[in-house]
């Protein structure tokens, strides 16, 4: 039995203590926050101030393979989310008849919730855990280590000045910790970072339907966009759902969607955000901001090998990822997972570390570039205002295609749920031809064409 120190209380922290605690294992998890995420779902989503989770009030999804990690591993944890109001929304419902059902269908289940539902339920799980102890309100100030060809983690200091000794620490901090500098600061090697600006900016507003309403329109829920903004809807638990418009973060329109009235006439422009906005819900949120976003890939092993022993991260310590495909809680439960099963084994040794770095070669970062890819085009495409032609034409037409074609959105679905690679999926050959076929029945097809011009834009946004 190992036990394991934990750093950080969001998602990813609070899916590895509770994962590894179920697979035999002591924890502690050290949490800066005073406090734990609770039942009080909209005190605790609109009015708890979290300034280290930036993310927090931003709409969140959780794609099959998340789904299917809580079903699997922690089905507690997915019943009390259901039971806090997150409700389950297949891909293949888009069509007014299911398609006839195949193997692998059941993995293609968003469940729509915002965030804190699943903060909630996984601390509830937490806190009836024997062998975990949650330590909120005690952040981690360094660690200690100890020599040898590789620096070995043993354990963590906090800010009380107490040393907390462990088999494997494992990092949940986020893109903003500080577990870089505490090693290089310890002798390691500094770790291999890769990073992509993604070039978008985020507004976003949460609204709930009126009483009596209890679902929104069933399409359009996908993303609309443009050549040089977006919008997307999206449903959540107990009524809540938020619209959310993105562009260019040189878009000299980016500051004026601020103001409520100026997102919402924006929004409207948008079949999404027009559907929504139309059922009278009532506004709960100021329009909330988010920029400067990156993908960041961050390896703690380099052309020499491992840089540290008995340390290994997850969540976005390890691939923090643009929210437009909502893959970050998906590569988080993996992460958290992997560390459960694997603890095992010897977590102080270079071999550990190693391990885990070439599974998440292998497992996550094939996702990470798939994200970077998705956003150099649609950064491109905001940026230059084109993207009509060529390969970036026959790319828009596998989306649109699918949102007439079951076959098509199956396979779309899979990739988009995790479930399948794009490289394999969208080279199929039967799939390529329905888009061939699609494509030329309508020969005057124009990809990116939802939403207003640019001079109607021009003009709500006051340019």
């Amino acid at each position: 039995m190992a036990h394991v120190l934990v750093i950080g209380g969001g998602v990813g922290g609070l899916a590895t203590a509770l994962l590894t605690a179920r697979h035999g294992h002591t924890v502690e998890l050290f949490e800066r926050d005073t406090r734990a995420p609770g039942a009080a779902l909209d005190r605790d989503f609109f009015g708890w101030r979290r300034p280290a989770v930036p993310q927090a009030m931003q709409p969140h999804v959780l794609l099959g393979a998340a789904r299917r990690v809580l079903r699997d591993e922690l089905p507690d944890v997915y019943a009390e989310m259901l039971r806090l109001g997150a409700r389950e929304r297949h891909e293949l419902d888009w069509f007014d008849e299911r398609p006839p059902a195949r193997e692998g269908d059941e993995d293609l289940v968003m469940l729509q919730a915002r965030r804190i539902v699943l903060e909630s339920a996984l601390a509830g799980a937490l806190r009836r855990e024997p062998g975990v102890v949650s330590r909120y309100g005690e952040p981690v100030t360094g660690v200690t280590t100890e020599p040898g060809p590789v620096v070995r983690v043993t354990g963590v200091r906090t800010g009380e000045g107490a040393v907390h000794a462990g088999d494997l620490v494992v990092d949940a901090g986020g893109r903003r910790g500080a577990a870089e500098r505490w090693l290089v600061a310890a002798g390691c090697r500094p770790g291999v970072v890769e990073r992509h600006r993604t070039g978008l900016a985020y507004f976003c507003r949460w609204y709930r339907l009126p009483e009596g309403l209890d679902e929104g329109p069933r399409r359009p829920w996908s993303v609309s966009g443009g050549t040089f903004a977006g919008c997307a809807a999206f449903p959540a638990d107990n009524r809540v759902f938020a619209v959310t418009l993105f562009v260019h973060t040189d878009d000299p329109s980016r500051s004026a969607l601020r103001d409520p009235a100026v997102f919402e006439a924006a929004a409207r422009t948008f079949a999404p955000g027009a559907a929504w906005l139309d059922l009278g819900a009532e506004p709960l949120s100021e329009v909330l901001a988010q920029a400067g976003l990156d993908n960041r890939w961050s390896a703690l092993v380099d052309d020499r090998g491992p840089v540290v022993a008995g340390f290994v991260p997850v969540g976005d310590a390890i691939t923090h990822t643009n929210p437009t495909l909502g893959q970050g809680a998906s590569l988080a439960l993996w992460a958290a997972l992997r560390i459960a099963r694997t603890a095992d084994r010897d977590t102080g040794s270079a071999d550990f570390a190693a391990g885990y770095h070439a599974w998440a070669v292998r497992t996550l970062k094939p996702w990470f570039d798939f994200q970077v890819t998705a956003d150099a085009a649609i950064g491109e495409r905001y940026a230059s205002r084109a993207g009509r032609t060529g390969a970036a034409r026959e790319a828009a037409a596998l989306f649109d295609c699918a949102l007439d074609d079951p076959e098509v959105m199956r396979v779309r679905a899979r990739v988009r749920h995790l479930a399948e690679s794009p490289e394999r999926a969208y080279t199929d050959p039967e799939v390529r031809a329905r888009v061939a076929r699609w494509l030329a029945a309508r020969p005057d097809y124009v990809p990116n064409a939802a939403g207003p011009d640019r001079a109607t834009w021009e003009k709500i946004t006051g340019l």
